[in-house]
This record gives structure tokens, C-alpha cells and sequence, in this order.
């Protein structure tokens, strides 16, 4: 993996198990996940849905707290966990009355961090996110692409190391799709983050990915965890070629499906 550092996980689950308890059910949503992901590592996260995908990033969030098991963050067991990672959910969830520069410097202001000093910041990080001389510009205004840029600078801007993306392609064109995975696969390699990605699809899984981890169907149990050994920097070319296959396979397979259908 390049890049990646063998040293203590920045993030890891130790034997998490998550049930919903209601009126007159209750649904097991996780049960004894275990996985880590290492600093400026890139892991993806797929399977079937309701295997508890977002459940775990909402674990992982402090937005809620396991049953059973442990979280930690660069070592340490840590019960409040609220801030300590970045979390950027499946919609960009844009403010509508907000320009893109008042939309990406919102964990700024949280934070209680200078106005003028905020989107100074945000200005020299733009013509990176490609949005240079959008700043005033609203949400209602840019395309699919530049609103999921935008919604991912807005991630960045507040200094987490570690990034928890949400299957945030999900909704665009295949092009602007694929152009926005090489698009992110070079701000990585740049910013140096570590990243947690959900998706659905199964070359996009493979693609990104340094790891892969596969969630069975509910309960989601770690199925497999796949080692992506394919040379950095990665291009769409690749795709098409033998060993891409394979490991798309071995994906294919531990999601019980064959290889002419994707993961739903």
C-alpha cells in the first residue's frame, strides 16, 4: 500500500455489535465487527443493503455508541467521540442560502474560528476542490460534481485526519463519476488523509481502494477483507485489465454474487 503507514490504526473496531431495540422488534444491525484502518490509508466499505453500512459510520461518529465492543482512535478507547473524525454523508446537504464559500468555512465557524481568517483558508484551498471563482456562487447554481467537490471541501476544512465518505458519488453520471474518483484519489495523495468510504459499487470499491471490506447481509458481519495490490497512482484503464478482474471477483464472490451483477 503506498503511502500507508504500518503504525498504530487511526481508526479500529474491536468486536463492535449494534442491535435497535423498538416497540415490538428488535433489529441486529452489526454483530462483532472487527477492522482498523491505518494512517493515510484508503479503505472502502461494501455490501448488501442493510448490512449496516452507515450504522457503523454513525458508530464510528459518536452518534451512537456500541452495545458491545470497543472504538478507538489512534490507540485510545475514546466514549465521546463527537469531532474527532470528519463525516461527509451521501447528499452534499449544501445550506441553499449559503454561497459556496459560506457553505465550506460552516466547521470553521463552529469551531469559533475567525471569519476572515476562515475563508482565507478556504479561498487558497478552492482552485485544489476546483472551484476556483465559485465562491459566491449557490449551491443551486453548480453541478452535481462541483456541489460533491464543494460538500467534500467543507469535510477538509475541519482539520480531521481521518475522512468517513458515505457513498458520495452515488447519485452522479458515470463520467462525472469516474472523473471525480481520480479527482479524489489525487487530493489524498496530496492531503495525506486517511479514508473510510462506503459505496455500492464494486469497481469503485476496488478502484480506490488500498483495502476493501466486505459487510455481509444483516446482521453485517466482516465477510472478507480484500488487500488491493494494484500500483499507485491508479487510472481508469485499469479497469479493464486481468488483475482488476480478479480482485473484482473475489469481491463478486463474497457478496454471493456472479460476475455479471453488482453489489445493491
Amino acid at each position: 500500500m503506498s503511502g500507508v503507514s504500518r503504525a498504530t490504526p487511526r481508526l479500529e473496531l474491536d468486536s463492535v455489535s449494534m442491535t435497535f431495540h423498538g416497540e415490538t422488534r428488535s433489529v441486529e444491525a452489526l454483530r462483532d465487527i472487527s477492522m482498523d484502518v491505518l494512517p493515510q490509508e484508503f479503505v472502502t466499505v461494501i455490501g448488501p443493503s442493510g448490512s449496516g453500512k452507515s450504522t457503523l459510520f454513525n458508530l464510528v461518529t459518536g452518534l451512537l455508541q456500541p452495545q458491545e465492543g470497543r472504538i478507538l482512535i489512534d490507540g485510545s478507547e475514546v466514549a465521546d467521540r463527537t469531532g474527532h473524525v470528519a463525516y461527509m454523508p451521501q447528499r452534499d446537504l449544501l445550506l441553499p442560502w449559503r454561497s459556496v464559500l459560506g457553505n465550506v468555512i460552516l466547521p470553521l465557524e463552529i469551531q469559533g474560528e475567525e471569519l476572515d481568517e476562515a475563508r482565507a483558508r478556504a479561498r487558497e484551498l478552492m482552485p485544489r476542490f476546483g472551484l476556483e471563482g465559485f465562491d459566491d456562487y449557490y449551491p443551486q447554481v453548480l453541478s452535481g460534481g462541483m456541489r460533491q467537490r464543494a460538500a467534500f471541501l467543507r469535510t477538509v476544512m475541519s482539520g480531521r485526519e481521518t475522512l468517513l465518505l458515505d457513498e458520495p458519488f452515488g447519485a452522479l453520471d458515470a463520467l462525472t463519476r469516474r472523473q471525480l474518483q481520480d479527482w479524489l484519489l489525487d487530493l489524498q495523495r496530496s492531503l495525506r488523509r486517511t479514508i473510510l468510504f462506503i459505496t455500492h459499487d464494486v469497481d469503485e470499491a476496488v478502484y480506490l481502494a488500498d483495502r476493501v471490506v466486505v459487510l455481509s447481509a444483516r446482521p453485517g458481519q466482516v465477510e472478507k477483507t480484500l488487500s488491493v495490490d494494484l500500483p499507485r497512482p491508479r487510472h481508469q484503464h485499469m479497469i479493464g485489465e486481468p488483475a482488476f478482474g480478479r480482485l473484482v471477483t473475489e469481491l463478486l464472490d463474497a457478496l454471493g454474487l456472479d460476475s455479471t451483477h453488482q453489489a445493491s
